[in-house]
């Protein structure tokens, strides 16, 4: 919010007087509320592993982040720009695999890798389009500039929170919003729509749109539900479906109903039994066979793993470079691949500055923050990279960008990232904005909800 000369930033400047003159009696009887809607709601996450089983609140916190329109459109620019390049890279390694040819990326961190599908192979899918959603993870260093932390191609969640954030900050404090001009973000599930129906099979005029959710006990249930109410499409289980002739069809009270687009929240390895695990309760028989048969359409596509995966991070810059003819306009953070004898040398020579991360992690789980790590910590992690260093990268620990948020003892910095969300069906989409992850523990730099952080409503301004 404030300046290194301690002045507050233009673009705060409404913010910061409201703070200073609002109560703080007040804003403990809003931030109450909020608590209270979110649990009417039911806007909850559960946590896998979590003994007591309970569903949890996402910590919401009342002050928003706020970004200024010039700085969101340069944003906006480097994060289509991306997620052209890797659906542009995921149809490639599909078809002629010229990236591999021309030597920019080593034939085994694709064909060997965990995320990339065989099954794939060969099948042409609309407007060359493999990651309908992309969740990318930006984060801003103490140089001023953005970073991608991460791509999310597979199942990128959080969008939810996102879309109820604005609605809770608009109905607590609407005076807010009487000061500055912040741009929407509530016209998201349409445009979600539009993209998932643009990818739907060609000769289909008006295609039927569904939510495939591997159930209640998912962790992120709520969002589907969610998605699939503001969209207006049927939220569906694996049971609801089946296949026939190829042709994916939804049991209904007046029968069956062709299905032709899904927006699947189920893993790649427990979509189809006949096609991949054979032992998945949660997915449809038959359903690639339609997929591959040009009958149906899967947003995001099967296969897309291989180019989250990150250890497939680090090459995203050459990416854009060979297929869009561009310089990436958002770099990415300094990554050493742990595979490498070199840069393993490098990680463990300096394990104790260094953030550590499995390549098919998520969530927070399976990392190491070396500043924030003990002694002992630190030991166990050595002995993890040394036995399997191919599954890790490490990168410099960033200072994170930092908002004000309202802690026990009042309001406080906490590093916070960035989430946008990005459509690509016929264009690349965006709303401005996208979710903002705060870390609640004071010096931490893990954002994620699995690990105590909360969500903040992110404003672009004017």
């Amino acid at each position: 919010m404030r300046a290194a000369n301690g002045k507050v930033r233009p673009h705060f400047g409404p913010i910061a007087e409201w703070l200073a003159k609002t109560p703080a009696k007040r804003v403990a009887e809003k931030r109450r509320e909020a608590d209270l809607l979110f649990h009417r709601v039911g806007i909850t996450f559960a946590v896998y592993g979590d003994e007591a089983g309970a569903e949890r609140l996402i910590p919401f916190d009342t002050i928003p982040r706020v970004i200024p329109k010039t700085e969101w459109d340069e944003l906006a620019k480097g994060l289509a720009q991306r997620a052209n390049a890797l659906n542009r890279f995921l149809e490639d390694i599909y078809h002629g695999q010229a990236i591999i040819k021309a030597g920019v990326i080593p034939p085994e961190q694709v064909l060997k890798n965990p995320g990339y599908q065989k099954e794939m192979r060969g099948i042409d899918l609309p407007n060359g389009i493999y990651s309908s959603i992309a969740g990318i993870d930006l984060v801003r260093h103490s140089d001023g500039k953005y970073y991608v932390l991460e791509d999310n191609l597979r199942t990128p969640s959080g969008v939810s929170y996102m879309i109820e954030n604005r609605k809770m900050m608009m109905r607590l404090f609407p005076e807010l919003f009487e000061r500055q001009t912040v741009l929407p973000v509530e016209h998201y599930p349409a445009m979600l729509l539009e993209t998932l129906r643009a990818g739907a099979p060609p000769r289909v005029r008006d295609p039927m749109v569904a939510v495939l959710t591997p159930g209640q006990h998912n962790s992120a249930y709520f969002e589907h539900a969610f998605l699939a109410q503001q969209m207006g499409v049927e939220l569906v289980e694996g049971p609801d479906l089946f296949v026939k002739d190829n042709t994916v069809y939804m049991r209904t009270t007046s029968g069956r109903q062709r299905v032709d687009a899904i927006y699947r929240r189920i893993d790649d390895a427990y979509l189809d039994p006949k096609a991949f695990r054979k032992d998945s309760m949660l997915g449809v028989p038959g359903l690639f066979a339609a997929y591959r048969a040009g009958n149906l359409s899967l947003a995001n596509a099967v296969g897309t793993g291989v180019a989250d995966d990150k250890s497939t991070y680090p090459f995203v810059p050459e990416m854009i470079r060979f297929y869009l003819k561009e310089e990436p306009i958002l770099a990415n953070v300094p990554t050493w691949q742990c595979r490498d004898p070199k840069d393993l040398a490098h990680v463990l020579e300096n394990l104790a500055e260094m953030v550590v991360k499995e390549v098919q992690g998520s969530g927070g789980y399976g990392m190491l923050v070396g500043p924030a790590a003990t002694p002992k910590e630190l030991t166990a992690f050595r002995k993890l990279l040394k036995a399997n260093p191919a599954n890790y990268i490490a990168q410099p620990t960033l200072s994170l960008s930092t908002c004000p948020t309202f802690v026990q003892r009042g309001v406080a910095p906490r590093h916070v990232d960035l989430r946008p969300y990005v459509l690509s069906g016929k264009e690349v989409k965006m709303v401005p904005g996208g979710l903002t992850r705060v870390a609640l523990k004071e010096g931490s730099l893990v954002v994620n909800s699995s690990q105590g952080g909360g969500t903040k409503d992110t404003w672009v301004v004017e």
